[in-house]
């Protein structure tokens, strides 16, 4: 989680919304890590999670990430929770609880879908107060 809550930072100083996420694999190396770059590239689905999945799937080579897991610094969103699931990821390990834009433990829900494929072991609330202060002062340095 440490290494997500850097890209979250990374991502925060580029004025990007601070979250970052990291694809660890089975034998414990990172395949990826990346932070929000919606301002950057204009793209209202390039998050953390999206991107590091990307990553990780074309480092390895395959469409799915068997046995990885997946860490980042909040709540995935449902966009985001349902590429998780296509991707296949073993664990999802997420810092802040979302209850407004979160699509796991709140609104969708998209794991617990009957249309849901794969759902992943879930872990929230992982560094959760560091992940929350982070979202907290970047917002609230732009009202």
């Amino acid at each position: 989680m440490d290494l997500a809550l850097a890209e979250a930072r990374t991502a925060a100083a580029r004025g990007e919304v601070p979250v970052g996420a990291v694809i660890v694999a089975p034998d414990g190396s990172v395949l990826a890590r990346a932070g929000n770059e919606v301002e950057a590239r204009h793209d209202a689905a390039a998050h953390a999670e999206m991107l590091a999945l990307r990553a990780a799937a074309a480092r390895r080579g395959e469409p799915r990430l068997v046995g990885c897991d997946l860490f980042v610094t909040l709540e995935p969103c449902p966009m985001c929770a349902q590429a998780i699931s296509f991707f296949r990821i073993r664990r999802l390990v997420f810092g802040a609880y979302d209850p407004k834009g979160g699509g796991v433990e709140h609104g969708a829900r998209v794991f617990d879908a009957t249309s849901c494929f794969h759902r992943p072991a879930v872990i929230g609330g992982v560094c959760e107060a560091e992940a929350a202060s982070l979202l907290r002062d970047f917002f609230a340095e732009r009202r």
